[in-house]
């Protein structure tokens, strides 16, 4: 596998590819239009190292041929595309990309179809069973050495997941956490009943609580939306050069 660095240096003759070619990012927004009516693709590129996407605005077949555009451009960089990762696929079918669910739905209560990101399943999974792996490793340890390992896992996931349709996958989690911290209290103290769990891990209350702090809470964390600059940001490259 390529290094970031590396994957960066590399790709970027495919960066190139894309931008100068008609129908890409480069393209005059006339330019653009005029491709559309006649029945022509664009496209746009979204990289992170060696993970990219090719977003179409065309038909299957414009797809195919940008695929095979695309697997000639890395081809003198000795890289190829991966069959097993290569894929294409409508956007009301979705995909995954860098974590996330990215497909468009139709919005509750109107006719109107949007484009939602939101936590993809394997991503909820990965924190999911990191918590559960946590917990299930440090029974014996304190509640406040616990949460010095929990907490910044969930403040984390949280903040990468947070410019998105996170609110109910963010309640889910708090409740996963809440239950599965009771669970590891309860494998300390087995005899204990809920009254006395409730008195010792959360001073009476229904939270894990300690002198120094509490149980990070997913659910309290608000969602933002990320707000689309594509073209508006600078291009740092053509003055580095």
């Amino acid at each position: 596998m390529l290094s970031p660095l590396l994957a960066n240096v590399a790709l970027g003759i495919l960066d190139e590819h894309i931008a100068q070619a008609p129908g890409g990012p480069n393209s005059a927004q006339g330019e653009r239009a005029k491709r559309k009516r006649q029945g022509k693709a664009n496209f746009r590129l979204v990289r992170y190292a060696d993970d990219f996407l090719v977003l179409v605005a065309g038909d299957r077949d414009h797809a195919k041929d940008l695929r095979d555009q695309v697997a000639a451009a890395l081809t003198p960089m000795g890289l190829r595309l991966s069959v097993e990762k290569t894929k294409i696929t409508h956007i009301d079918e979705g995909l995954d990309f860098l974590g996330w669910r990215i497909q468009r739905h139709q919005k509750k209560g109107t006719a109107q179809r949007y484009v939602y990101t939101y936590p993809a399943k394997k991503s909820v999974q990965a924190v999911v069973t990191k918590v559960r792996t946590i917990c299930r490793r440090n029974v014996n340890m304190p509640l406040e050495a616990l949460l010095r390992e929990l907490n910044p896992v969930l403040r984390g996931w949280c903040a990468y997941f947070r410019p998105g349709v996170s609110s109910a996958t963010f309640q889910y989690l708090s409740h996963h956490a809440w239950k599965t911290v009771i669970r590891w209290a309860r494998r300390k103290h087995f005899k204990a009943n809920w009254k006395t769990i409730r008195r010792i891990y959360c001073r009476g209350g229904w939270w894990p609580v300690t002198e120094r702090g509490s149980l990070f809470n997913p659910a309290k964390v608000s969602t933002t939306r990320y707000r689309y600059r594509g073209a508006q940001i600078p291009s740092p490259w053509p003055s580095a050069w």
